[in-house]
C-alpha cells in the first residue's frame, strides 16, 4: 500500500509531528494524525511506502485527472495520483500492476484551489463571430 502526504504536512514521512501544517490539500493538513501507527503498520505489512508530494504536484495531478479522466477531485484526493506520477518520474515501474487511487472528495469542495494555477479564463461576448475570431477562424 502506498500513501502520500502533502509536503507541508508530512509528519509520518518526516518522523515527527508538524506544529503548523501548511498545504493546499486541506483534508490532509494534519500535523499529528490519530492513525499514525496504523498507517505505518499498513505500509510495513504491505511492503509499501509513505512519501510526500508538493502542492504543485497535487495541483498538476488535479488538472490531469480532470482533463484526461473527467474526474474533478479535491486536492487531497489528487495526492495519490501525484505520488504515482512522482515515482514514475523517478523510474519506478508499475507494469502489470493494478493501481487504484481512491478519490473521496469532489473538486467542488475546494474550487479556489483548482483555480490557483489555471490559465486565465477568456471572456467573450455571446456572439459567434467573436468566438470564431478568438479561435483564429475569422471569416
Amino acid at each position: 500500500m502506498y500513501g502520500f502526504q502533502a509536503e507541508g504536512s508530512a509528519p509520518i514521512v518526516r518522523g515527527h509531528a508538524i506544529e503548523k501544517p501548511e498545504t493546499i490539500a486541506t483534508a490532509i493538513r494534519i500535523g499529528n494524525p490519530a492513525s499514525w501507527k496504523q498507517a505505518e503498520a499498513a505500509r510495513d505489512e504491505s511492503g509499501g511506502i509513505i512519501d510526500m508530494v508538493s502542492d504543485d504536484e497535487i495541483l498538476a495531478a488535479q488538472r490531469i485527472m480532470a482533463s484526461e479522466a473527467g474526474v474533478f477531485g479535491e486536492p487531497a484526493s489528487c495526492a495519490p495520483l501525484a505520488g504515482l506520477i512522482k515515482l514514475t518520474g523517478k523510474g519506478q515501474k508499475f507494469t502489470g500492476k493494478t493501481i487504484v487511487c481512491v478519490v473521496t472528495g469532489n473538486g467542488l469542495k475546494d474550487t479556489e484551489a483548482a483555480l490557483k494555477k489555471t490559465p486565465k479564463i477568456l471572456e467573450l461576448p455571446a456572439d459567434i463571430k467573436a468566438v470564431e475570431k478568438s479561435l483564429g477562424w475569422g471569416r
